[in-house]
């Protein structure tokens, strides 16, 4: 199976399954000499695992992690970091009901097609369980670049949406509500509408905003390997995602290049940030904006139409537990894929001067 490695210089490369042994990761790249704070990594996780709150899969995971090489007396030594998550919450058996059949909307069908074989517990490879160890990867990542900030949030839950402008949010408020939304008269609408949506054995998706800070010019690199390119790349990897867009997106389209065009100030910085933070696949030094735009969880906890994989229809109903809506847990994982990105782009910049 190819296509587990992310990155140039910054490399991440993960394995395992939803129900196997442990997860884990190789981060390849990583320069000697960054002391490291472990407790950090481990609260990153804490935003990403399983059972956190009531509106989130009740699938009891830890999610303590465990770095096995790369790391002496706190420091990273240039080597290879090596880390395992241990699964320990397996209930394998929820799964026995799907062995043979193809759920709606999942990797079931294709991963069949492609390999002939597939683990069908929670997904096996596909499960979004593998994300934890891209979010303890971009923990690293986040220490390797100093001042830069990753700042992710709930901008949309359904139809239920932020209609408020950045200055008034209040990013203070992001991990004091369980849904992430800056917003706490929003945030209890979103939560409110995700147990609804539960209570009917339903899904809902949603959208993410990410703003990076203090990004210093100059990160990207022209024509394939654009700074926007490898956002979209990162976000598009990541489950359930469906869309991206940076700076104005889809909504620039319908305006006029004269109301487009961010215009400079004498110091370099443009008056606004309709290009994102990116131009020319390079960042400019303004704010990195972006939106990450989730699909409904695809299991259903409703009776669906299907088939197995003998061709022959069949009814199936979701059971186990699972996610009504990703977005909350989602924050973590794309703050995580930006500061891969950003920390690959980082040691690619330095190498690229003399």
């Amino acid at each position: 199976m190819a296509g587990n490695s992310f990155g140039t210089l910054f490399k991440l490369t993960t394995f395992g399954e939803s129900h196997g042994e442990a997860i884990g990761g190789i981060i390849d790249g990583c320069p000697a000499g960054l002391e490291l704070d472990l407790n950090l990594v481990q609260r990153e996780l804490e935003r990403r695992k399983p059972g956190q709150s009531a509106i989130v899969t009740q699938r009891k995971e830890p999610d303590m992690v465990k770095f096995l090489s790369g790391i002496f007396e706190g420091k990273t030594t240039g080597t290879p970091i090596g880390f395992v998550i241990e699964n320990a919450n397996q209930k394998s058996g929820d799964y026995s009901h799907i062995k043979d059949v193809y759920r709606p909307s999942h990797a079931d069908y294709t991963y069949d097609q492609k390999y002939g074989n597939r683990d069908y517990r929670g997904g096996g490879r596909s499960s979004a369980r593998e994300t934890a160890c891209r979010v303890a990867a971009g923990a690293v990542a986040k220490q390797l670049l100093h001042g830069m900030t990753f700042t992710a949030y709930t901008a949309a839950v359904g139809e239920i949406s932020l209609n408020k402008k950045p200055g008034e949010l209040n990013f203070g408020e992001i991990e004091n509500n369980p849904v992430r939304c800056p917003d706490s008269e929003t945030a209890g609408k979103m939560e409110a509408y995700i147990k609804e949506i539960r209570s009917q054995g339903d899904t809902v998706g949603g959208v993410v905003e990410c703003i990076i800070g203090n990004v210093p010019a100059g990160l990207g690199e022209p024509v394939f390997d654009k700074l926007h390119a490898r956002l979209g790349q990162a976000m598009l990897s990541i489950n359930a995602v469906k869309g991206f867009e940076y700076g104005s997106g889809f909504s620039g389209s319908a305006m006029k290049g004269s109301q487009h065009n961010d215009l400079f100030n004498e110091d370099g910085s443009t008056r606004t940030n309709f290009s994102g933070g990116v131009q020319g696949g390079i960042s400019n030094g303004m704010e990195i904006t972006f939106r990450v735009a989730f699909k409904p969880v695809a299991t259903l906890m409703q009776k669906q139409e299907t088939i197995n994989s003998e061709g022959e229809k069949i009814e199936m109903q979701g059971k186990g537990r699972h996610d009504p809506c990703v977005v909350p847990r989602a924050v973590a994982i794309v703050e995580a894929m930006a500061a891969l990105v950003m920390a690959d782009f980082y040691l690619l910049n330095k190498t690229s001067k003399i």
